[in-house]
Formats: C-alpha cells, sequence, structure tokens
C-alpha cells in the first residue's frame, strides 16, 4: 500500500482563530453599548453614527459573521484536513476567502454605521457588499469540495455532511434573499415586496440561524467532542438521522417567525408543523454528544473544554425545544415583538455557538501552537463567569417578557385597556435591563479571561505553518458491495450524489412556500385603496429604515384584541404591495407604527386625526421633553441634513421596474411633487415657529409617518398629490 506524505496547513487555521479573538471582542463591546442605550438613553451619545438604531445591526451582524463566522472557518479548516488526510484543495484560494471575510466585516461595520441597510435581519448589508459574500463564500465552498476530491480516505466523516450542507444551503438563501436592484453605490430594493418580502426574508433569517449557526457547529461537535474526550460519537445509525431529517426539516419553518401576521394561513400551519417535528432531531444529535461522554465526568468536572461543550449542548437542547414551543401560535402570541425572542437567541448564541467556540479552542489552540494550555484555572474560572454571564442576561429577558405581556393584554372590570399608553410596560421592565447588562459584563470579563489565556497560551507555543502528515493512498471501489457496505456508506464515498442529495434536501421546503406566494396573484388580494409612496414619502421611508427605527417599532398589528384596542384595525396582506423592504418588525421596543398616519397613539386614547407635524419634530428633536421616561434616543441630524434629490428621480425609475405603478414619465417630475408636499408641511411648523428648509430629512420622515395607515383609512388624501395613471387611480397592481 503506497503511503504519501503531505502537509497540514496551519496558517490560515491560525489566521482565522486570531481573527475570531479580535472581532469576537468587538462584537461583545458594541453589545454591551446596545444594552446600556436600552437602560439608558444617554448611552446614544447624541451622534447619528452611534444610535441604537446604527449600533442594534453591528452587533448582530459582527456576532454572527466576525465571531461566530470566523471561529466556524477556523474549526472548519483544521478539521476538514484530518478527516480527509489531505492539504486544503488550495492555499491561495484559502488566503483570498480569508481576506475577504475580513473585508466584508469591516465594510459591514461601517456601512451599517453610516445608515447604509437593506433593513432585514441578519441580511441588512448592501448589494456591493452581498456580492463580495457570495464571491467569499464561493472560495470556502471550492477549497472545501476541492479538498473532499482529493482525500485519501474512503467514506466521508459525519462532520464532514455538516460542512457540506452548511455551504450549500448558505449559498442558496443568501442569493435568493438577496436579489436587489441598485438605485445607488450604497442604495437598492429587494425585488420582494410586502407578504412575499417578509417570507422570503424569514425563511432566510431562520435557516441563517439553521446553517450558519447550527449545521457547521453539529460538524464541529462530531469531530472535537470525540477528540476533546478520546471517545467515540456515541451512535453512527443516530448521526445519519439526525444530519438527513434536520436539514430537510429546517428549510420549512421560516413562516412561524409570522404568525398572526399578514400572511396566507396554510404558510403559517406549514412553519409550524416543521418546527414541532424539528424538536426530535435537534434532540437526537445533543443526545449524541452527551452519550459520548458516558463515563467521562469525572474528567468534564477538570477540563473547562469539555465543560464548554457539555454547556454548548445543553443550551442546543433548550434553544430546540424552545424554539418549536415558540412557534405554537397560543405561546407565539406571548412570546412575538417581546425579550422572550431576544433571550431565546442569546441562549443559543451564548450558549451553544459561544460554548462550542470556547471548548473548541480550549483544545486546538495547545495542539497547533505545540504547547499546554497557559492557564487551567484561569479557563474552568472562564467557564463559570460565563455560565452565570448567560442565566443573568436571559433570565431578566424572560421575565421582562411576560411582564410586559400581561400588562399589554390586562382590561380594567370597565373593559378598557389597564395600561394603554405602551411606555408604561417599558418603563417597568426597565431594571431588568440593567439586570442584563450586569450578564453582559460577566460574559464579556470571561472573554477577556479566555482572550488572555489564548495569547499567553500561543506565545508560549511555536506553530508548525506547515505540520507533516502522511496517508495511505486513497483507492476507492466503484461499485457498492452490499455484503460489505451499506447504502450509506457507499453514499458517503460519492461526493457529488452525496452533495446533490442534500441540495435537494435543503431546496425543496423554501421552493415549496415561497415559489407559490411570488407566482399565484391571488394570494395577495388587491386593497383600491392603496396607493404607492410619493416621492417625499419614500424618502422618509427611507431615512426611516437608514436610522434603524425598524429595529424598535412594528409595523404590523396581529388580530388579538389587546392589539387592535390599541393599535387600531389589524393589517391585511394587500397593505404592503408597495414595501420595498416590509417593516413588520421583530421586536416592540417602542408602540406599533401601522396605524400612526392618521390613528396617531391608540395608547393615549384613540385619537381619530395623526400626530402632527409639529409632534413629530418635537419628538425627534427633545424625545426627553415630550416624556421624561421614553427610551427614544434624540435624532437632531434630521433638521440638519439635506436629502439628495438627485436620487429621486432613480427611485423612482427602479420603483416602476419593480411593478409599482407611478404613470409613465413621472420620475421626471417627482423633484417638483417632493417639494410641493415638502413645503406643505414646511408651512405647517412655520406657523408653530419652527424654521426649516423643505429639503432637510426631518421634512421627508415626518411625511411618511403621516402616510403610514392612510391609504385604508378612509381619511381624506390631503398631499394633493396623484402618482398613477389616470385610469388607475387608486388600484394597486
Amino acid at each position: 500500500m503506497e503511503i504519501q506524505k503531505f502537509k497540514y496547513d496551519n496558517t490560515i487555521v491560525r489566521n482565522f482563530t486570531v481573527a475570531t479573538l479580535v472581532w469576537g471582542a468587538v462584537a461583545l463591546v458594541v453589545g454591551l453599548l446596545a444594552a446600556l442605550q436600552l437602560a439608558y438613553p444617554v448611552f446614544n451619545l447624541g451622534l447619528e453614527y452611534t444610535s441604537f438604531g446604527r449600533v442594534r445591526p453591528v452587533h448582530t451582524n459582527a456576532v454572527i459573521f466576525a465571531f461566530i463566522g470566523n471561529a466556524m472557518f477556523a474549526g472548519i479548516y483544521y478539521s476538514l484536513q484530518r478527516l480527509l488526510k489531505a492539504r486544503l484543495f488550495n492555499d491561495l484560494i484559502s488566503k483570498i476567502h480569508f481576506w475577504s471575510w475580513q473585508l466584508v466585516i469591516v465594510l459591514a461595520a461601517v456601512t451599517l454605521l453610516l445608515g447604509f441597510t437593506t433593513a432585514k435581519e441578519y441580511a441588512e448589508l448592501e448589494w456591493p457588499i452581498d456580492i463580495l459574500i457570495a464571491i467569499s463564500w464561493v472560495l470556502f465552498g471550492w477549497n472545501m469540495i476541492g479538498t473532499i476530491i482529493k482525500r485519501r480516505v474512503k467514506h466521508i466523516y459525519a462532520a464532514a455532511w455538516w460542512y457540506l450542507a452548511t455551504f450549500l444551503a448558505v449559498a442558496i438563501l443568501h442569493i435568493v434573499n438577496s436579489i436587489e436592484i441598485p438605485v445607488s453605490l450604497f442604495k437598492s430594493y429587494p425585488v420582494y415586496a410586502g407578504a412575499q418580502d417578509a417570507l422570503v426574508q424569514w425563511w432566510y433569517g431562520h435557516n441563517a440561524v439553521a446553517f450558519f449557526l447550527t449545521t457547521p457547529w453539529l460538524g464541529i461537535m462530531y469531530y472535537y467532542l470525540p477528540k476533546a474526550s478520546n471517545r467515540p460519537i456515541y451512535s453512527y445509525q443516530l448521526s445519519i438521522i439526525h444530519f438527513w431529517t434536520l436539514i430537510f426539516l429546517y428549510m420549512w419553518t421560516g413562516p412561524h417567525h409570522l404568525l398572526y401576521n399578514a400572511l396566507p394561513d396554510w404558510l403559517q400551519a406549514l412553519g409550524v408543523t416543521f418546527s414541532i417535528m424539528l424538536i426530535a432531531p435537534s434532540w437526537g444529535g445533543m443526545i449524541n454528544g452527551l452519550l459520548t461522554l458516558r463515563g467521562a465526568w469525572d474528567e468534564v468536572s477538570e477540563r473547562a473544554d469539555l465543560k464548554f461543550i457539555v454547556v454548548a449542548l445543553i443550551a442546543y437542547g433548550m434553544a430546540t425545544f424552545e424554539g418549536p414551543m415558540m412557534s405554537l401560535k397560543t405561546v407565539n402570541a406571548i412570546s412575538h415583538f417581546t425579550d422572550w425572542t431576544i433571550a431565546h437567541t442569546h441562549i443559543a448564541g451564548m450558549g451553544w455557538n459561544g460554548g462550542l467556540i470556547f471548548g473548541m479552542f480550549y483544545w486546538l489552540v495547545p495542539r497547533m501552537f505545540k504547547t499546554k494550555l497557559y492557564s487551567s484555572k484561569l479557563a474552568n474560572a472562564h467557564f463559570w463567569i460565563a455560565t452565570l454571564g448567560i442565566l443573568l442576561f436571559a433570565i431578566p429577558l424572560y421575565w421582562a417578557a411576560i411582564t410586559q405581556w400581561l400588562m399589554l393584554k390586562e382590561y380594567t372590570p370597565t373593559g378598557s385597556l389597564a395600561y394603554p399608553n405602551f411606555l408604561e410596560t417599558t418603563i417597568q421592565i426597565l431594571p431588568l435591563y440593567t439586570f442584563r447588562i450586569v450578564g453582559g459584563v460577566l460574559f464579556l470579563t470571561g472573554f477577556i479571561m479566555f482572550l488572555y489565556n489564548m495569547m499567553k497560551t500561543m506565545k508560549m507555543g511555536h506553530m508548525v505553518p506547515d505540520e507533516p502528515a502522511e496517508a495511505p493512498a486513497l483507492v476507492n471501489p466503484a461499485k457498492r458491495n452490499p455484503d460489505r457496505e451499506t447504502t450509506h456508506r457507499w453514499l458517503e464515498r460519492r461526493g457529488v450524489r452525496f452533495s446533490v442529495f442534500v441540495f435537494i434536501a435543503v431546496a425543496i421546503g423554501g421552493a415549496v412556500e415561497i415559489i407559490p406566494l411570488l407566482s399565484v396573484e391571488s394570494n395577495i388580494p388587491k386593497i383600491e385603496a392603496v396607493k404607492p409612496y410619493t416621492p417625499l414619502e419614500l424618502t422618509g421611508r427611507d431615512l426611516y429604515i437608514s436610522n434603524g427605527c425598524y429595529n424598535c417599532h412594528s409595523q404590523q398589528i396581529r388580530p388579538l384584541r389587546w392589539e387592535t384596542d390599541r393599535y387600531g384595525e389589524y393589517s391585511k396582506i394587500g397593505e404592503f404591495v408597495y414595501d420595498y423592504p416590509f417593516q413588520w418588525g421583530s421586536r416592540r421596543t417602542g408602540p406599533d407604527l401601522a396605524r400612526a398616519g392618521y390613528l396617531g397613539d391608540m395608547s393615549i386614547g384613540g385619537s381619530t386625526t395623526y400626530k402632527t407635524a409639529v409632534w413629530h419634530y418635537n419628538h425627534f428633536m427633545e424625545p426627553l421633553e415630550m416624556n421624561p421616561q421614553t427610551i427614544m434616543p434624540a435624532y437632531p441630524w434630521l433638521a440638519e441634513n439635506e436629502v439628495d434629490l438627485d436620487i429621486v428621480p432613480k427611485k423612482i425609475k427602479v420603483m416602476q421596474t419593480l411593478g409599482v405603478p407611478y404613470r409613465a414619465g413621472y420620475a421626471e417630475e417627482a423633484i417638483e411633487d417632493y417639494m410641493k408636499q415638502a413645503n406643505k408641511i414646511v408651512e405647517d411648523l412655520k406657523a408653530s415657529g419652527i424654521e426649516i428648509e423643505p429639503d432637510k430629512e426631518m421634512i421627508a420622515l415626518i411625511a411618511y409617518l403621516h402616510k403610514l395607515g392612510r391609504d385604508i383609512s378612509g381619511v381624506e388624501d390631503e398631499t394633493g398629490i396623484d402618482v398613477l395613471p389616470a385610469d388607475m387611480s387608486g388600484v394597486n397592481n
């Protein structure tokens, strides 16, 4: 038998490891800032680029793509070479992949802080960065598949199954969700609108969690847990069931984020059904991991790496039980739009992903640098501090969620809302937000200890960039011997066929759910009164998005009594046909705004007239003067920043390309109509002693807020602007 000599590439693993440490610190610091801003608005610092609406997406993207993403690549590139007994396919591809991914992260941080965003959760980045992500991801897949092809082992081990599924699924999700039409270098509109956009986004959003934060980490668990514990995985058969059922079921579950929303009932039912089914394979994976450690619990009690992996598996089990429970409509009525969702995601992110990252690196770094861990005591201290931090972070948010829900739905004996003002519920949970900060500080403290331990360990040791290895040459029979090889074992030898089956498994769910809503017109009944946005309103909507208002306010009223009594008539699917992108929201830190344009704030008496321009101006400039207990930051730059009017006609043209029925040639009239409507608001403000120019951002944002819900209110349109053709007035496409 020929023995072949080769070398593992440790340099790329080290690079991704160092990037994980750096970006992990950044992500956690930014997250702590966001938590402080919610409890103490002074931490918004009064600056445009440090307001919560800008900071929050930076935190989520930094955690997911910078911290967890870099750790994922480090874990995969180290394990893949050793599983396949082969060096990575191409060193140059590895380097380009690393640096392109770091460029994505830097561009993401800069553009999000500058307000360039698509407002689609976990997919906020604009089109040039989306293209760069796709290129970097293809390089990763190319490197992985090339390594699989030149492997020196017959059968692809379970960990590599998960890596393959991750690459294929994320590619599908990213491409489908990121189809958009550019307006400028950092502005685009998605090709989907309203309910279609919501469905595609949460098909992506939930499965970004599934195939970026779960499946690669299950692969990492299947490699590093047996290696760290020096025990084989508990059950090969269970790993097969776990893999195929999970990657098939996950793609159907996205609609459970849209229960009680303006989405067809059959889609909501599919989301709930497949979410409940998902418990079985998820817990099968957790059990497979935990039973691998049978008889090793004395060792677990002494070693931080194993303790972190155990906590990760427990957190995975908790999150994958809680998620399906939250998809039940009765539970979802409580959890949706509250901090329950935030607690749930942090149990998964801090416990599952964080635990595996810490456990993996405590085992991996000493081995790669040919030394011992600098301090086992420090690592064990990190474990207890981090675990306590997770508990003190999540438990107050669960408490806050239940408290707020009970208050929002409480009625007096006379049948009126007991707490009509949304702010009353926010004030009640602010102490719990402070407790959450304590948990975040503890988790960050533990990370600093981890960072120090890793740096000292690296300094003590010496990494071999090209680590020598040897393995027998691969002899791979073309045919299956039924007496010696099961069908699945045969499939593990056939990388291309394996990948085809994985592609089918992950693609079918999304196709069944998304295609009918995009192609069957009757799925979105028309509402004749709904009109496209005027140029001023469209500009205001873009400013609403760029300032991150969607992070705190929803625009989706569910058909629940306490919501309709507070906000007005429940939302209909036909209301959103011109919304590129949708703005249904996932968390209410402030009241819903779906009817803000004609009902004002239902929570303070159910006014049938909208908030005046003066009210909005003062609310943006000095919210604390409007209400000393509010946690809304001030937006003084809105009265100073000028709108780029030159881009307005381009936006209208893109909207026409998307099918919005502006009349022919309307782009040439757009600026004239913009100024006509803006001057009306300017005159309104001037009558109250407020002097402001019509091209300021404040004017456009006020116009957008006045638009919300007005079309279906029956209130006469006071703008004097009709953007539709004469024979289509009041009819959507």
